[in-house]
């Protein structure tokens, strides 16, 4: 959708194109409600404002249906696409990578409670590796504004390929 055509939208429209992105309510209408953007930096900066902070209870709702890194989202929504792009680097995974990533997935949601959250598009395997390793160290005081801030990264990321100039 162009940036135009995301301004000129109904309300209702301009909530769904979004969704794809982020389905948190509040971060929606915040974006909807701001419009119009006349370039896609103030659009940015609107989604970044209203992502900041997320509730916990919004980023549980939001995790409650993110597939676990390394494992393809089901389905052909816009969402599952996005997410499928975004992990296409662990699809080649070697087979002690895969294995790795699926154990540290496995204790971090032991530890954590929930699904382990990292913007995946423009990292490798290894770099996803090495950081679920360094986050399994920290407290869950430590690790909620990390999970916070990878939303925010990927919803942002979301917007800025479906919402062009």
């Amino acid at each position: 959708m162009l940036l135009e055509d995301f301004n000129a939208a109904g309300r209702a429209e301009a909530a769904a194109a979004l969704r794809p992105c982020l389905d948190i309510e509040r971060w929606i209408a915040e974006i909807v409600d701001s419009r119009p953007f006349g370039n896609r930096g103030s659009l940015r900066e609107a989604a970044v404002r209203a992502a900041d902070p997320f509730t916990g209870e919004e980023v549980e709702a939001a995790l409650a249906h993110h597939p676990r890194i390394g494992e393809r989202a089901a389905g052909n929504s816009t969402e599952a696409r996005l997410s499928q792009s975004e992990q296409a680097t662990l699809g080649a995974s070697d087979p002690a990578v895969a294995a790795a990533i699926a154990e540290g997935n496995r204790a971090y949601e032991e530890k954590f409670g929930q699904v382990f959250l990292i913007r995946a598009a423009g990292r490798s395997r290894e770099e996803i590796l090495a950081a679920l390793n360094a986050r399994l160290a920290h407290t869950s005081e430590e690790e909620q504004p990390i999970i916070g801030q990878q939303l925010r990264e990927i919803a942002v990321l979301r917007l800025e390929g479906l919402i062009g100039p």
